[in-house]
């Protein structure tokens, strides 16, 4: 087998192993989708990426995202992580800094980032969503089933005018807000109690989320637990973040121009991550919504084995 190198960084997060760990397979091209996701079975993080020549040649990359147990048409901490490390190795970390822009494309389409590189602080990606949050068809489940499947009490489900809604801006997701920190905290996924509720066996991946914050910057604290994924509870989720945007404009109403919020994930698992979100209203609708954060390096090595046919 050809030699692949890979590396592993941790996304979302200014320090080594903190953050949302990401694998990126570079020179993968040869590799078919069942190889690919043997691969991505083996790393076993949330998502692994592989790095394929581009179809259009003024484009970086070409990026395929994994779960251990599916592939993925668009994922927010892969494209953060991949775009990051496609960066620093066309360009370097430069002492004085450097600003770039980088095009990727993925099945949800093609992803445009702006790029802050420097030797002295982790790389910072910002891209445009590649879709604008848009609702979920279908009525989510009463607020006991939902408070069930999370271990909650009925009372700890909603805050202001805030209630349970799907969104997707790539991949959908369940969005539930509960009452604080300590609500949060007490939260687990009771998969069956969801699909129940759901009545069906594929319902979305469940983003918890609340208004109190562990840190003085931070807008909303969130978990993702996942229902379908293969990953358990997710340390940072970019695709939700987009979604989530929807979210906030249903709810918070925000008035024309451009609001930056901050999203914490990952702190109940130890691992601590920080989402940048920005969503640019006019005329009272979304128009632009970006996702940022910042990516390290932890580790690199080489795929020396082929996988098993």
């Amino acid at each position: 087998m050809t030699r692949r190198r890979h590396v592993v960084l941790d996304v979302f997060t200014t320090q080594a192993y903190a953050g949302n760990p990401l694998a990126v397979v570079l020179d993968a091209e040869g590799l078919d989708t069942a190889a690919m996701q043997t691969i991505a079975r083996e790393f076993n993080l949330s998502e692994t990426v592989f790095v394929l020549p581009p179809d259009n040649p003024t484009h970086s990359a070409r990026l395929r995202i994994f779960t251990p147990g599916r592939e993925l048409p668009f994922a927010g901490h892969p494209t953060v992580g991949a775009i990051a490390l496609i960066a620093e190795e066309r360009f370097g970390r430069p002492a004085g800094g450097l600003d770039a822009v980088v095009a990727v494309e993925e099945t949800v389409g093609v992803v445009r980032a702006a790029v802050r590189l420097s030797e002295s602080e982790a790389t910072w990606v910002e891209f445009d969503a590649p879709r604008l949050p848009a609702p979920v068809a279908g009525a989510m489940p009463p607020k006991g089933e939902i408070a069930d499947a999370l271990g909650l009490d009925v009372s700890d489900i909603g805050f202001e005018n805030h209630v349970p809604s799907q969104f997707e801006a790539g991949v959908a997701f369940a969005f539930v807000p509960v009452s604080g920190l300590d609500a949060i905290g007490r939260a687990r996924l009771d998969s069956r109690r969801w699909s129940a509720a759901f009545g069906k066996a594929d319902a979305f991946s469940v983003f918890v989320y609340c208004r109190e914050c562990r840190r003085h910057d931070g807008d909303f604290h969130a978990r993702m637990f996942d229902y379908g994924f293969g990953i358990g509870e997710d340390p940072a989720t970019g695709s939700a973040a987009a979604a989530f945007g929807g979210v906030v404009h249903r709810f918070d109403a925000p008035t024309d121009g451009t609001h930056r919020l901050r999203i914490e994930q990952g702190f109940e698992m130890g691992r601590p991550s920080l989402i940048d979100l920005t969503l640019e209203i006019e005329k009272g609708r979304p128009v632009v919504l970006r996702i940022g954060g910042s990516a390290v390096r932890v580790a690199e090595g080489a795929l020396v084995a082929s996988p098993h046919r």
